[in-house]
């Protein structure tokens, strides 16, 4: 039965979107039906089609009592909006739906699991969110709140775990047809990952802690446990500090070996997997083919207020990445199904960038653009490139990479926005040359260097009319481009 406050929130979603014009979204990028978006969640495959929930406040483009958005795709890329899954409305999660992951039953019911959140006033008299993990059952569209809901609390915590800071559960179902799922908590010890176990999805005890220390902050937010190519990979947002190419919020991506049996957890290395401004609360998925895809919340949680109150939405995830591991490394590609939305090819062999560049055919705001550096001599190590885009006589976003410490530099500064305006990646020439692929929709940009071995994302908020693209060297620098436009 649908509750009077999820049913207030579906009417005013089918009203509201209506204002809501194709051109003021994103091109290949999800956004909300409505209102404000954080982080996805309960992306999974159910009934042949992708089912994606993200953290949602329809009534306001800011943060607010969270509700579950929900959309439905055949292609990680065409969304389809349905109506909100979930609204606080029950004692146990009246202040808020938050975030939490899906599966699908072998008899055919679609299994949310999710963070109740209601406040509490303490003996100091300040209020504090008590944060517990429940579960809804559903049918793709509707959803029935457990009646045994909250299935995890403070009763079923080790005893120096934050009964707080308990949140983001993801679940998965093992080949022995028993459940697992990793909760996001923190101890006086530091930030790590609870692992529950389940014989049926809806009893739940704790099993042990799978991952955690200081080394990355206080809090482990969002965890995603899952195989890849022979190993096992634990991704965690995290604020993390004193990183020299990162101090702020982002996703820490650390691969080891899993023993089933055990439920044992050996990391054998960490790193960043993104070294933009706004990545950050992943979510992955395993397609109907064998693919591992994340899709992240593109914006730093701390400058999601950075903008007006009058939008009718605010909020964008990542274009999807396949993931795979290489020679110890995590790699990210955008996946393969954006290529059929590309659009007119636009192509220049071997252009020398001692000057200022602009091509011909090159310019636009939604675009895949992917480039060869070649550096002449690479025993020059003071040769730098410039990349410009989303451009005007006042305003562009740029990618430097400086050779002289093989850092790739992105920097926002003169977009026309008072965010953060930059970061650092390093990235590595190979025999002289830098391979980059850009992704440019009308709110982002997204860079992936040689390959996919590293990842920068950041939102832009430039005018569209600001379109150019240029390009300029220190040195002799040649580059190989083609151009796509892109087109939903």
């Amino acid at each position: 039965m649908i509750s009077e406050k999820l049913k207030k929130a579906r009417e005013y979603e089918v009203c509201r979107e209506k204002i809501i014009g194709r051109e003021a979204r994103p091109v290949f990028h999800m956004s909300p039906r409505t209102g404000w978006l954080n982080d996805p969640n309960g992306l999974s495959v159910y009934n042949g089609e992708y089912h994606l929930f993200y953290q949602y406040h329809p009534y306001d483009a800011h943060w607010g009592p969270m509700h579950w958005g929900h959309a439905v795709s055949r292609d990680l890329l065409h969304w389809e909006y349905r109506p909100a899954a979930l609204a606080p409305d029950t004692p146990y999660d009246g202040d808020g739906c938050f975030s939490g992951s899906a599966l699908t039953f072998p008899d055919g019911r679609h299994l949310l699991m999710y963070t109740g959140v209601r406040k509490e006033i303490g003996e100091d008299g300040g209020i504090r969110d008590v944060q517990t993990q429940c579960l809804a059952v559903g049918n793709g569209t509707d959803y029935e709140k457990y009646e045994g809901n909250p299935v995890l609390d403070e009763k079923k915590l080790p005893r120096d775990a934050s009964r707080y800071d308990f949140r983001d559960p993801k679940i998965w179902r093992k080949n022995d047809g028993t459940y697992r799922c990793v909760v996001g908590n923190c101890s006086e010890e530091g930030g790590q990952v609870l692992l529950f176990t389940s014989p049926d999805g809806f009893n739940w005890e704790y099993q042990k802690v799978l991952a955690g220390d200081k080394r990355f902050g206080m809090m482990w937010e969002c965890p995603d446990f899952f195989g890849l190519d022979g190993k096992n990979m634990l991704l965690i947002s995290v604020n993390i500090q004193g990183n020299p190419y990162h101090n702020g919020n982002g996703v820490m991506g650390l691969i080891g070996d899993y023993d089933d049996g055990a439920d044992t957890f050996v990391e054998q290395s960490a790193r960043l997997v993104d070294y933009g401004t706004d990545f950050y609360a992943l979510q992955t998925v395993m397609t109907t083919d064998g693919r591992r895809v994340i899709i992240g919340w593109m914006q730093d949680p701390a400058t999601g207020w950075l903008h007006s109150r009058e939008l009718p939405w605010y909020g964008q995830l990542s274009v999807p990445r396949e993931l795979s591991i290489k020679n110890g490394k995590l790699y990210q590609k955008p996946i393969r199904e954006l290529e059929a939305l590309r659009g007119e090819r636009v192509e220049y062999r071997k252009v020398p960038l001692k000057e200022l560049v602009m091509l011909e055919g090159v310019r636009g705001r939604t675009l895949d653009m992917e480039l060869t550096l070649v550096f002449a001599d690479r025993r020059k190590r003071d040769q730098n490139v410039t990349i410009r885009f989303a451009q005007d006589k006042e305003h562009c976003t740029s990618l430097r990479y400086c050779m002289q410490d093989s850092m790739l530099k992105l920097d926002r500064q003169l977009s026309g926005t008072n965010m953060v305006s930059g970061a650092l990646c390093p990235a590595e020439s190979v025999d002289g040359r830098l391979e980059l692929r850009i992704l440019l929709d009308r709110y982002s940009v997204e860079v992936f260097i040689n390959g996919g071995e590293q990842v920068m994302t950041a939102v832009i908020f430039t005018e569209q009319a600001a379109d150019g693209i240029s390009f300029s060297a220190d040195g002799e620098v040649l580059m190989d481009l083609v151009k796509y436009d892109l087109y939903q």
